[in-house]
């Protein structure tokens, strides 16, 4: 099934990564309110602010967690990172103000993600024309793990709110450990490169890509996009709470189904409208239909509407993997540590700006009858972006992959 035993194990760190965060996301919002001493208006703020922390964190960590990865290989800093979410979840679970859950949030962003150096060893391992494909299971991998977190946390929730932050350090620390006995390297000696402080930025991180092409307007569709999806992580919990009075358990299940869904559509149908439309295409249809789910959510009126708007929103999960397929395949093997870096250093960008426009804009909509003024803002910027690459993104030029255009000092 996998083509490289490298990448079921990588799969498996997304998985536990991603189901220690959903863990956490049903509890959230009571433990902010009881820190914080405050109502949940307030609480979505000072979440969005907490994923800001997170994001600043990473913006300056991820480029070089990609050169260094490029530079000793995937397998020592997918093992440091794992370790530092153990550490992470470990200090929050102890936290006795919001200060120290700032804390904690902001050591994960330093070297916590393991997103980035999961999307290298994929590259590293896959043929050009088969990574959009591949990219697909790391998503199908966050779907299940949004079915499997949320659920657990919901669950443990009842032995008290430290209860899913002890759990995510649990798994975070037993799947380093498997990863240092199981996890092959794969980055060939020959493809590795110096580490220079000045490709340590965003904007060095996609200095090959330029190189390759006119990739500006991929890449702007690219940061709208993040931008726009970071609604969902943002604010749902809040929203929830606000629009139907949701408990934790009724949030959880919501969130369980939400990965239901795009664990299947990475895996039957990703692969397929890749294969069949081109991923150029495909991203412009998952761009679209997430864009529709997001401004059908905001004028829902009863729970259980979202759970069909869902239905077809979920299709959202195809833009990923075909983006990622698109610029990967726009730079050689020796800078994909670097591009998955500053993949991840621009999400780092679009986590702090998206958590801020989400939670604000639920407040604010909030505060005049409208909660769902975060998912038409957010829908809008999907469209954008569906619009960019329709139009743009046509003319770039994706060559094959060459050899390093700066050899390693």
């Amino acid at each position: 099934m996998f083509s490289h035993r490298a990448i079921p194990i990588v799969l498996a760190a997304v998985l536990i990564d991603t189901m220690g965060y959903g863990i956490v996301l049903p509890v959230l919002p009571s433990l902010i309110t009881r820190l914080g001493h405050m109502g949940v208006a307030e609480a979505t703020r000072v979440g969005g602010w907490m994923l800001a922390t997170y994001a600043i964190a990473q913006f300056f960590a991820g480029p070089v967690l990609g050169l260094l990865g490029d530079l000793y290989g995937r397998r020592p800093v997918l093992i440091a990172s794992m370790l530092t979410f153990a550490c992470d979840y470990a200090v929050m679970a102890a936290a006795p103000t919001l200060a120290w859950l700032f804390v904690g949030r902001a050591i994960a962003g330093l070297t916590g993600s393991v997103t980035g150096p999961a999307g290298a060893v994929i590259a590293d391992v896959s043929p050009p024309e088969k990574r959009a494909a591949t990219f697909g299971l790391i998503g199908a991998a966050f779907g299940v793990g949004f079915i499997l977190g949320p659920a657990l946390g919901g669950l443990v929730a009842g032995l008290g709110m430290r209860a899913p932050f002890l759990l995510s350090a649990a798994l975070a620390g037993v799947n380093a450990l498997a990863m240092l006995f199981l996890l092959p390297e794969t980055l060939a000696p020959e493809n590795r490169r110096a580490f220079r402080w000045r490709d340590a930025t965003v904007l060095g991180s996609f200095r090959p890509l330029f190189h390759a092409g006119n990739a500006t307007p991929l890449l702007l569709a690219n940061f709208l996009w993040q931008v726009g999806s970071v609604v969902y992580p943002a604010v749902w919990s809040f929203w929830a709470s606000i629009r139907f009075g949701w408990l934790p358990w009724q949030i959880g299940v919501s969130l369980a189904w939400v990965g239901a869904l795009m664990a299947l559509v990475q895996v039957f149908v990703t692969p397929r409208v890749i294969a069949r439309i081109g991923e150029r295409r495909a991203a412009v249809l998952g761009l679209t239909c997430g864009a529709g789910g997001l401004f059908a959510n905001a004028f829902t009126t009863a729970g259980w509407q979202v759970y069909v708007v869902f239905l077809f929103g979920s299709l959202a999960a195809i833009a990923w993997p075909a983006l990622n397929g698109l610029l990967s395949r726009m730079t050689d093997a020796a800078h994909q540590g670097g591009l998955q870096g500053g993949i991840g250093a621009s999400n780092s960008v679009a986590s702090v700006l998206g958590p801020v426009i989400a939670a604000q804009s639920l407040a604010f909509g909030s505060a005049r009858g409208f909660e769902g003024a975060a998912f038409v803002v957010a829908g809008t910027l999907l469209a954008v972006s569906a619009l960019i690459i329709a139009t743009l993104v046509p003319s770039l030029r994706f060559p094959n992959p060459t050899p390093s255009l700066e050899p390693a000092e």
